[in-house]
């Protein structure tokens, strides 16, 4: 049996620094991948000489390779592991990509840094966008036939603020800002307040206290609560990378096996869904790259992990159940478990009553720094910006703030869940050997966690 990938990608990057063209590029890639499965083992090829000849000669070298498989297996496959599939998805743009110009992008992103320029101590004034058009045709035994088109923007902006030796900035959501949308995203309304407002705030922390060293409540914003989830859920959850794979490149996971259906990965108010159906997040689609049909399922429910993120080879060599998160990031690379549209359940308590029952807190904005450990169990965060609490008020700002714990002990510690969620993602998420950079997207309400150990610092 073969499979055949077409995928074309066209990447537009414009990045506009102090009202001046810093960066512009458009790239084209086109390419296929042919997949060959003979007794129960898998070869790959990858070409981007897609004629007929060109796929017959990859067909060829997926073969050979299957073959010279065969003599000492890691797993021997049931010929189910690539499942009928037929039907399409499309990003759900209201406005089309065409419909802007390049002389209009280049004029709104001119005048967003220049919305940042709140004071002559904003030193330094970033715009950017990437625009990334792609299709997937897939095609294989039986008519199995899936087209996928999508429709990636992400937005990088940034003001920096310096006074003497002290130097701050703010970016739009921790460069977390990318979906999947249409020219919709380029709306002056939208984006020229947003850059007004982190030229202001990265004023305010040239004049704010450094973050106390203490133990307190803390509440993560949305787009803080994205590098939360993605790091301390979404990796270790994993299930290629908990059954070793991934050992020698990104790491591996404190998850087990036996802890699925058993381990009380959280509070009950945790509740985590794998849904590539959601709305204009960037890592919707229909199908993944074995022809699963993607589907919304719980990975955490009411704090307990019940579901691993393993597609359907995954599923078969560990018997645990999965989701179809079976991805590559091209042509060139053969699929392996990656996250997708990994996001935290809404709850029912308003941020505003979050703040009321802190007796001593700080909320979180946007991250700026990570770090965790090869077992994805204890890690650290920074942020770009703090809002310090007492006796239920937002009292001041604080700058360089800093948090840090233990996977479990933290999401244990959740204690109140928003009733409103928000949307974020990013292009450039890494795994595999060779590497690959993939998209994920992340959706999350503020939350509020007890008892965590906060720092400040550069």
């Amino acid at each position: 049996m073969m499979w055949i990938h077409k995928i074309t990608e066209k990447t537009t990057h414009r990045q506009i620094k102090n009202e001046k063209l810093e960066e512009s590029e458009t790239t084209i890639d086109r390419g296929a991948r042919v997949e060959v499965f003979e007794n129960g083992v898998i070869g790959y090829a990858g070409t981007q000489d897609i004629s007929s000849e060109g796929l017959i000669k990859a067909e060829q070298k997926a073969r050979r390779l299957s073959v010279a498989s065969q003599k000492n297996p890691l797993f021997r496959f049931s010929e189910n592991i690539r499942p009928f599939a037929k039907g399409q998805y499309k990003s759900p743009i209201q406005k089309s990509l065409d419909s802007v110009s390049l002389e209009a992008l280049m004029s709104l992103l001119i005048d967003c840094t220049k919305a940042m320029k709140t004071s002559d101590e904003i030193i330094l004034r970033q715009a950017g966008v990437t625009i990334v058009e792609t299709e997937i045709h897939s095609t294989g035994p039986q008519g199995h036939e899936t087209l996928q088109n999508f429709s990636v923007i992400s937005l990088n902006f940034m003001a920096t603020a310096q006074r003497g030796s002290e130097v701050q900035y703010r970016t739009l959501h921790g460069r977390s800002a990318a979906y999947q949308i249409g020219a919709e995203l380029f709306s002056r309304h939208r984006l020229i307040p947003n850059c007004e407002m982190l030229g202001r705030q990265a004023l305010e922390l040239l004049n704010a206290e450094n973050c106390p060293t203490d133990q307190v409540d803390l509440i993560l914003a949305p787009d803080q609560m994205y590098i939360q989830i993605h790091e301390s859920i979404g990796h270790p959850l994993e299930l290629d990378r908990i059954i070793g794979d991934e050992r020698n490149f990104a790491g591996w996971s404190f998850v087990q096996p036996k802890d699925f259906g058993n381990l009380q990965y959280g509070s009950k108010l945790m509740n985590v869904t794998f849904d590539p159906s959601r709305f204009g997040e960037l890592a919707s689609y229909a199908f993944d790259d074995s022809g699963m049909k993607a589907e919304k399922q719980f990975l955490i429910e009411n704090g307990k992990l019940v579901r691993g993120l393993g597609g359907l080879e995954s599923q078969e060599r560990s018997g645990l159940p999965g989701v179809a998160n079976f991805r590559s990031s091209s042509w060139n690379r053969a699929p392996i478990d990656r996250m997708a549209n990994i996001n935290l359940e809404v709850g029912n308590t308003e941020t505003e009553e979050m703040i009321q029952s802190m007796k001593k807190g700080l909320i979180v904005h946007s991250n700026r720094s990570w770090s965790i450990d090869d077992y994805r169990d204890k890690f650290q965060f920074g942020c770009e910006y703090g809002q310090w609490v007492e006796d239920g008020k937002i009292k001041k700002i604080v700058k360089n703030p800093n948090y840090r714990g233990r996977t479990l002990e933290f999401w244990r510690n959740l204690a109140y869940v928003g009733k409103d969620s928000e949307t974020f993602g990013t292009l450039n998420c890494g795994k595999g050997e060779p590497s690959q950079i993939i998209r994920v997207g992340h959706s999350s309400p503020y939350c509020l966690f007890k008892n965590i150990e906060i720092f400040g610092g550069g």
